[in-house]
């Protein structure tokens, strides 16, 4: 079956991953992209965000990945969740919860990230902006 994949900003929690047990020796931008590396495999990604855990917990990191995919962001939940990574001690992964009752308005992805996503499902890379009369047909 095939999925939908709107041009609009991922805001739903089945595309949304919890990361957390990061650990706190490398940098925040070193785990950004070690979990950029290890969770784009499965699927395009419209962001990886990394922060330091609250003050009240043990010092590491968590982070919020966002697929444009739920189908993506499942298969990364299962294959990736109580696994070593890239760290000596496994993480923990859950899909997002959010409440159905909460709507939310879909935004429009900016132009870069239309042409990332067009470039991801259709493979190519060498999108125009620009619109090109036909000569053989008139506009």
């Amino acid at each position: 079956m095939a999925e939908l994949v709107p041009f609009a900003v991922p805001i739903e929690s089945d595309k949304t991953l919890l990361v957390w047990e990061l650990s706190s020796g490398p940098t925040a931008e070193a785990l950004h992209h070690s979990l950029f590396t290890a969770f784009s495999q499965f699927g395009l990604l419209y962001s990886v965000r990394v922060f330091p855990n609250a003050a009240v917990a043990h010092p590491g990191f968590y982070a919020v990945i966002k697929f444009y995919s739920a189908r993506a962001a499942h298969r990364a939940q299962k294959a990736c969740d109580r696994k070593q990574l890239f760290q000596k001690s496994p993480v923990k992964v859950r899909l997002g919860t959010r409440h159905k009752a909460v709507q939310h308005q879909a935004l429009a992805l900016n132009s870069s990230k239309c042409q990332e996503l067009a470039n991801y499902y259709f493979g190519f890379n060498g999108w125009s902006k620009r619109i090109i009369k036909d000569r053989y047909h008139s506009l």
